[in-house]
């Protein structure tokens, strides 16, 4: 038998004492996936693992919650708070789709919550105040220790805010530590609508200069936007988390404090998925949430022969069947020689098989009608190139597209064909495209540039009407990709 010394003991007992854990729990992007999808996701499943974890235990949420789905849709965000108020959230902050119904919507979301939405970086223009409802941070007491937690909002909504303006992220977490320090909190966490794994827009995140910055002063930043999981990445001491989206997973973060002083110690993440074969589902959650189902959107439109999935099914090609399937409709509905489709707008794959109301609008829950714009090949070309970010942000029908990659995986080289032919710079081409980039909104921004008297409606039809219309006419098979193809 193994002998363990009299000192041994004594000196290993007290450390292990010392420690007190508490549990955090985190989501983002939920946007409105209240029920689980092919087994996958939803509250009720969410709420079977708070119900068999540790208690009491921290609920936070990155943002992005008040639009995505028919339920939150056609309530205008307001189902998505009635949820989360009965899930017990303790405080979740502004993604930029809670300006998805204007801001002339965006109170009454706020207002509905009855828990504090945290937005540091956020204010009113004519006050120069936190908006009502609005707070820089929250104090929350669990477990004996007391949590600080501070919000910073997306600086990007999808509509103006009108009446609003954001502050500089670091600054306005600058002033809030200030503030909350004075409190003597046991542990701090950031609670952003911003990813540290954001490769959309090919720019560097902000969040990782909150650990060069604030390390010592904030022990956790919790992250969301980019629908990227992160897990135990550290820097400066800093743990950074971030938890998919869709309700499809969760984020469970033990927290370690020194039981005599209640100081943090340490943090570490892991990522639960919400399989519901894996963790079940909480009775009474299901049944509250069909009080919120929207009826008639669980009908079959049509059927599909295969999954058409919304990334691209190829290494050599940037370009994806769904998003194909939908630059396809748009340019055969407009009778353009060009269609451009913005990926972002394309949320969920298209199952294979049985497709309902509901699947569509989860594919692309946006009003967006269709927009015809006369455009100049220069234009053209610069919009296309911009695109690629380090990947493309489009899907394109009627242009063939070929690029290369350098050593480091950077898109170079791009050759733009119509026809067979290059674009010509001078020469004008009929395109179309969704209204919500040929408004300029978000990485259409460059159509800003265009007036608006060049821009006209091709017809009453919305995207999701294309794709009903198509459905219903026959099995849905995917387009052939290749589209936008990698030359070796």
């Amino acid at each position: 038998m193994r002998k363990i010394s009299l000192l041994a003991v004594v000196l290993f007992t007290p450390l292990f004492l010392l420690g007190k854990t508490t549990v955090v729990y985190h989501t983002s992007d939920t946007h409105g996936f209240f029920f689980p999808r092919h087994g996958v996701g939803g509250f009720a499943a969410l709420a079977k693992v708070l119900k068999n974890g540790p208690q009491p235990y921290l609920l936070l949420d990155s943002g992005d919650f008040s639009n995505g789905t028919v339920e939150t849709r056609n309530s205008k965000g307001i189902k998505a708070t009635q949820i989360m108020n009965k899930m017990g959230y303790d405080a979740t902050t502004l993604g930029n789709h809670e300006f998805d119904f204007k801001a002339a919507q965006f109170p009454a979301i706020v207002e509905a919550l009855d828990f504090p939405m945290l937005a540091a970086n956020f204010f009113e223009k004519d006050s120069q105040k936190y908006p009502p409802h609005i707070v820089p941070y929250t104090i929350i007491k669990a477990n004996g220790v007391k949590f600080a937690v501070i919000g910073l909002g997306n600086r990007t909504p999808t509509n103006p805010a009108e009446g609003y303006y954001f502050a500089k992220p670091l600054v306005a977490l600058d002033n809030a530590l200030n503030e909350v320090e004075k409190q003597n909190p046991d542990v701090v966490i950031v609670l952003a609508h911003d990813s540290i794994a954001d490769d959309k827009h090919g720019t560097k995140s902000y969040l990782a200069d909150i650990a060069k910055e604030f390390s010592g002063r904030v022990h956790i930043v919790m992250g969301g936007h980019a629908h990227k999981i992160v897990q135990n990445r550290k820097i400066n001491g800093v743990l950074f988390v971030e938890s998919g989206c869709y309700v499809n997973f969760v984020s469970k973060v033990t927290v370690e404090t020194d039981d005599k002083t209640g100081k943090f110690v340490s943090a570490k993440s892991e990522i639960i998925p919400l399989i519901i074969a894996n963790v079940g589902e909480d009775k009474a959650t299901q049944k509250y949430l069909e009080t919120l189902r929207e009826q008639g959107m669980d009908t079959p439109v049509g059927e599909t022969t295969e999954i058409l999935s919304k990334m691209p099914t190829s290494d050599d090609r940037l370009d994806s069947p769904l998003n194909d399937w939908i630059a396809d409709l748009l340019k055969d509905y407009a009778g353009t020689q060009i269609a451009i489709h913005n990926n972002g707008g394309t949320r969920v794959d298209l199952p294979k098989g049985s497709v309902t109301k509901r699947d569509i609008v989860d594919v692309h829950p946006f009003d967006n009608t269709v927009t015809v714009v006369t455009l100049k090949g220069k234009f053209l070309k610069r919009f296309i190139k911009n695109g690629f970010a380090p990947r493309t942000l489009f899907t394109y029908a009627g242009l063939q597209i070929y690029y290369k990659k350098d050593k480091q995986g950077n898109i170079q080289d791009i050759e733009i064909l119509f026809n067979g032919k290059p674009l010509e710079n001078k020469k004008e081409y009929t395109v179309v495209t969704n209204s919500y980039i040929a408004s300029g909104g978000s990485e259409g921004h460059l159509f800003k540039q265009l007036p608006e008297s060049a821009k006209k409606l091709a017809g009453p039809k919305t995207i999701r009407d294309l794709m009903e219309d198509a459905l219903k006419k026959g099995p849905v098979s995917a387009p052939q990709t290749g589209r936008i193809l990698e030359v070796k």
